[in-house]
């Protein structure tokens, strides 16, 4: 079974408390239309657990099927440095099926961040060193589609529907079948 190589950090995108028994980090892609029907999913999960979970979220963008995904991605980094990570995210996933460059740039300014800003950024690739570096990590990790969901640090290879990730999740605090394995 592959492991989380890269140790959650304070650099990543964090819901719920540090203390939080679970650690469930996801590598996923905002074009992916897989990552996009995770989103509500791993929402429900999160509000199922409560502040048993914490989640994580890190960039691995498909740019060979996903023209879009490195831009939202960026996108998403951009406006995390003005801390509004989770809004931006929510917000791509929430428009994916419409996703282009000015999507993004709609959603800026949506979110009331500048758009002349974002699209400097994006001209520059400003952020695209620390989406490569989420990559690498996942590479490192054994992550060879979208999305890869890890549970304690332990690659969850079963789907990743509700049911599953929730017994998965149940497993991992000490209360589903599996608990002793």
């Amino acid at each position: 079974m592959a492991t989380l190589k890269i140790p959650v950090s304070a650099q990543d995108h964090i819901q719920g408390p540090e203390d939080a028994p679970v650690t469930l980090v996801e590598y996923g892609d905002y074009e992916c239309p897989h990552c996009g029907r995770a989103y509500p999913i791993v929402k429900m999960v999160q509000k199922h657990f409560g502040p048993r979970l914490r989640f994580v979220f890190r960039n691995f963008p498909l740019t060979e099927l996903h023209p879009h995904a490195e831009a939202a991605a960026e996108t998403a980094e951009f406006a995390a440095t003005l801390g509004k990570f989770w809004e931006m995210h929510d917000a791509i996933f929430e428009n994916q099926r419409n996703l282009s460059d000015s999507t993004l740039l709609k959603l800026a300014s949506e979110l009331k961040l500048s758009e002349d800003a974002l699209a400097k950024a994006l001209e520059s690739a400003q952020f695209e060193p620390r989406v490569q570096a989420d990559f690498g990590g996942g590479v490192r990790s054994g992550v060879n589609g979208t999305p890869t969901f890890f549970i304690n640090g332990h690659r969850h290879d079963a789907p990743f529907d509700f049911e599953d990730l929730v017994a998965a999740i149940d497993a991992a605090l000490g209360k589903g079948k599996s608990a002793g394995a």
